[in-house]
C-alpha cells in the first residue's frame, strides 16, 4: 500500500504531506518498525514517540506520522496530523483493510464484571454456532491463539491488527473489554461497536482520572460514540444508567434485578454449585441455572443476554446457552483441597468487588469462618487501600494482609495505608505478612473444616510487579502448594 493511499483510507485530516513511499506496516513503537513500517509518533502518558523517530527510521521505516514534521529527515515520506494518537487505530484499521467492519462487535465497558460478561457472551455465542474472537484483561484470544493481556485493552495498533487475525481466524464476532483509560486515549478510535454493554461504575482508578465524574465522562464516550443502527446495553439498576441511556441515539436494552427495564431476573437460590434464577423479558420467563454464583454474576449474566438479544438472539436461545458450564479464569476460581475447607481465587481488587466476593463467600459459609489474603497494588488509587480494609473487617473472620504487585512503592508503605482503614477490633484480627506466598501458606494453615479461604486480588494473573521486573506468581499455584505441603502430599 502506498503511503498516499494509506493516509486516504484512514480518512485522517492531514495538515500537510511531503514524499512518497511503499507501506508494509503500521507501528506506534520504534522497537517494532522493519523495513516499510509507517511510524506513527504519538504522545503519551509518559514518553513521546516523536523522541524515537530517527530510531524508527534506522530500523527501516519507509514513513512517519507525526505533530511535528521539523523531527523528521527530509528525505522521509511524512504527514503532520493534529493529533496522531487519536487516529493511531483508524490508520492501523485502514492498513488492514478495515477488518472491524467485517465484524459483528461488541464493546463492554464499566468498573467491574467485564471480563465475566465478555466470557458469557462468547458461551452464548459460540452454542448458537458463532465463533467470537475476546480481547480483555485475561487475555487477547482471536480465535486461533491466546496470549496474555498487558493490558484490558490494546492500543488502536495492535487491535487493528487483532481484528485482521480473528477475521482470519474464522471469527464472525469480536467481544472486548472497553477500559476507561482505553477511552480517554483513544485506543479504540476507528471501532464502529454494533453493541454497546454498561455493567457499573464504582470507586476505582483514581490515580488516572483523578475524581469520579471524569472517570464516567470517559465510560460514556463508548455509548457517545454508537451509531443510530448501534445498541446500548445498560445495567438500569446503576445511578449513572439515565446519563447513559441519553448518550444512545439508537436503540436501548435496559437491564437489572431492582429497577424497571426489558431484561430482568430474580435470584431464587445460591449454592455451592450454582445459581437458579428467573430470567424475563416482554411478557416471556425462563427458570434457568448457572455455575456462576452471587448477585454480581446475575448482573454479568444479564448483561451478556441483553447484548445477545441486541445482536438479533431469542430470548429462549439465550437463555438455554446460560445453562452451560461457565468458568472464568480467576473468577472464583477454585483450588482442590481434601480437609474440609475451600479454597477460592477471585481477581477482587476493588473495595466493592472484594465486598460482592465476600458477601457471596459468607453466603456459602454459614457455620465456618471465612480467612481473607489481600493486598493493594502499587503506584494505583491510594484511596480504595483503606475502603478495602473496612470490607474485609466487615465481612471476614481473618484478615491476612500482603503484596499485590507493589511495584516502584514500598510493599511495607502500602501495607501500611491498608492496615490505617482498619479499627481497633479490625487489627486484632488482622495478620500481616508482606510476602504475599507465605500469606497465602500461612492462610491455608490456619484453615478449618468448614472453612473458606479467600485469596483476592490477582484472580487470573500470572506475575507479581515488584519494582520494574515482573515475577511469575500465580495464586492458584502457590495456593495448590500450600494445600498440598498441609495435607503431605
Amino acid at each position: 500500500m502506498l503511503f498516499s493511499e494509506l493516509l486516504e483510507a484512514s480518512g485522517a485530516p492531514v495538515k500537510s504531506r511531503r514524499g512518497e513511499a511503499a507501506v508494509e506496516g503500521v507501528a506506534l513503537d520504534s522497537r517494532q518498525c522493519r523495513k516499510g513500517s509507517c511510524m506513527i509518533a504519538a504522545k503519551g502518558e509518559t514518553t513521546d514517540g516523536h523522541a524515537f523517530i530517527r530510531q524508527a527510521v534506522a530500523a527501516g521505516a519507509s514513513a512517519i506520522i507525526c505533530q511535528d514534521d521539523s523531527l523528521t529527515d527530509p528525505d522521509v515520506a511524512c504527514a503532520v496530523l493534529d493529533d496522531t494518537r487519536a487516529w493511531a487505530g483508524p490508520i492501523a484499521q485502514a492498513f488492514h483493510g478495515w477488518p472491524s467492519r467485517r465484524l459483528t462487535t461488541i464493546g463492554i465497558t464499566g468498573t467491574k464484571g467485564k471480563s465475566t460478561t465478555a466470557y458469557i457472551l462468547r458461551s452464548i455465542l459460540t452454542h448458537v454456532g458463532r465463533k467470537a474472537a475476546v480481547l480483555g484483561t485475561i487475555e487477547y484470544n482471536t480465535g486461533g491463539r491466546s496470549i496474555p493481556a498487558p493490558n484490558t485493552t490494546p492500543d488502536g495498533v495492535q487491535l487493528a491488527s487483532l481484528c485482521a487475525e480473528s477475521l482470519n481466524a474464522g471469527c464472525t464476532h469480536l467481544v472486548m473489554e472497553v477500559s476507561s483509560h482505553a477511552l480517554d486515549q483513544h485506543r479504540v478510535a476507528g471501532m464502529e461497536f454494533n453493541v454497546g454493554v454498561f455493567t457499573n461504575l464504582s470507586g476505582d482508578h483514581m490515580d488516572y482520572h483523578k475524581n469520579a465524574d471524569a472517570y464516567f465522562a470517559a465510560k460514556r464516550k463508548l455509548f457517545e460514540g454508537l451509531s443510530p443502527s448501534s445498541v446500548g446495553v445498560i445495567n438500569v439498576d446503576d445511578d449513572r444508567a439515565a446519563s447513559l441511556v441519553r448518550a444512545v441515539c439508537g436503540r436501548v436494552i435496559t437491564y437489572g434485578i431492582r429497577g424497571q427495564c426489558d431484561l430482568r431476573a430474580q435470584i431464587e437460590r445460591i449454592d455451592s454449585s450454582g445459581m437458579r434464577m428467573a430470567l424475563c423479558m416482554q411478557g416471556e420467563r425462563r427458570v434457568i441455572r448457572t455455575s456462576l454464583l452471587g448477585t454480581h454474576n446475575a448482573y454479568n449474566c444479564l448483561a451478556a443476554a441483553g447484548a445477545a438479544v441486541a445482536l438479533g438472539l431469542g430470548f429462549e436461545a439465550v437463555a438455554e446457552a446460560l445453562e452451560q458450564d461457565i468458568k472464568v479464569p480467576g473468577r472464583l476460581e477454585s483450588v482442590e483441597t481434601h480437609a474440609g475447607f475451600r479454597v477460592l481465587v477471585d481477581y477482587a481488587h476493588t473495595d466493592d468487588s472484594l465486598r460482592n466476593v465476600l458477601s457471596l463467600t459468607r453466603e456459602l459459609c454459614a457455620k465456618g469462618r471465612i480467612i481473607v489474603v489481600f493486598g493493594c497494588g502499587g503506584d494505583r488509587d491510594r484511596t480504595k487501600r483503606p475502603r478495602m480494609a473496612r470490607v474485609a473487617e466487615e465481612l471476614a473472620d481473618v484478615l491476612v494482609v500482603t503484596s499485590d504487585n507493589p511495584r516502584t512503592e514500598s510493599p511495607q508503605s502500602i501495607i501500611d495505608e491498608v492496615v490505617g482503614g482498619f479499627t481497633p477490633q479490625g487489627r486484632r484480627k488482622a495478620i500481616v505478612e508482606i510476602d504475599r506466598r507465605s500469606a497465602i501458606a500461612l492462610a491455608v494453615n490456619e484453615a478449618r473444616e468448614g472453612d473458606i479461604v479467600l485469596i483476592a486480588g490477582k484472580g487470573h494473573e500470572t506475575y507479581q510487579i515488584i519494582g520494574a521486573a515482573r515475577e511469575h506468581f500465580d495464586d492458584r499455584e502457590v495456593a495448590a502448594q500450600a494445600v498440598a505441603a498441609r495435607e503431605g502430599v
